[in-house]
């Protein structure tokens, strides 16, 4: 099932994707929301309104936050051996776990600023776990019965900053620097160890096109290291890594600019797009 958070008369409305398009929830009568669902909320009565033919489709979205009540930001790095390669780091025994402020997490199809009084800007496509349940020291077997599902990611970084100190911070949470959407997936209809295409556009070009099956921990790996150290809470999301294929590994750096156009385009979920001014 494909969740959104959608705008509507300045009110966030929860829609659903169906055979005929998304069909806005809220006002069909539905009382839940996303963070409703995300706490385990029943679906029952979701599923009926999407099975009513008679409920209108929105054709022209405008995307909110995915979620009301905003969790930990909790991202990996170097997840992927080939971006590891590419930026001349050798491969980590254990998850590289950092961090993003929560006001860092904007909407599908909003922009997002770059400060002029920097210049290194890079992209990161990611898939993003969302969890579901609080989880606290669980182990790989486990792991996967805490999420609630997934969405698209894009770790936008500032390089010199991030490279200036082991923690990566004050480089990747920059207000807007971790947008996500523009749905969610719920986890009973995805796998990610699938391998699912995971690729990133600046202007229409392709720049990144990885797969999951290629990152060095899966996500229960991921889940079960974390959860030892930081208590996951519903809500919270976890931004697992990107593909080879950023500005940083260029020999001539194609920095992001003002103007330009980011999509993040996942397999199985769809496309994060966001305009840089």
């Amino acid at each position: 099932m494909k969740l959104y958070n959608i705008l509507v008369d300045g009110q966030v409305h929860l829609a659903a994707e169906s055979s005929r398009g998304l069909t806005d929830l809220t006002a069909a009568g539905y009382a839940g929301d996303m963070d409703a669902l995300i706490n385990g909320a029943s679906r029952t009565e979701l599923e009926r309104l999407l099975a009513d033919e008679s409920l209108p489709v929105v054709t022209e979205p405008v995307y909110a936050n995915i979620m009301n009540k905003i969790g930990k930001l909790v991202c990996v790095g170097l997840n992927y051996k080939a971006h590891a390669e590419g930026v001349s780091m050798k491969l980590p025994e254990y998850p590289i776990l950092f961090s993003k402020f929560d006001n860092a997490l904007a909407p599908a199809n909003s922009s997002v600023v770059l400060p002029p009084w920097e210049n290194s800007y890079d992209y990161e496509a990611e898939l993003v776990i969302v969890m579901g349940k609080e989880c606290w020291n669980v182990s790989e077997d486990e792991a996967m019965d805490y999420v609630f599902g997934y969405t698209c990611g894009n770790d936008f970084s500032l390089r010199d900053a991030q490279m200036r100190s082991g923690q990566w911070l004050i480089g990747k949470t920059m207000p807007g620097f971790g947008p996500c959407g523009p749905c969610i997936v719920t986890a009973d209809g995805y796998d990610p160890d699938e391998g699912k295409a995971v690729r990133s556009y600046v202007n229409g070009q392709l720049r990144q096109n990885g797969s999951t099956a290629d990152m060095i921990f899966s996500c229960a790996q991921i889940i079960a290291y974390a959860s030892k150290y930081i208590k996951l809470c519903p809500g919270d999301m976890i931004f697992t890594g990107t593909p080879s294929g950023v500005a940083l590994e260029e020999s001539v750096k194609h920095w992001l600019k003002p103007g330009d156009v980011v999509d993040v385009e996942i397999e199985g979920i769809g496309t994060l797009t966001n305009t840089l001014i």
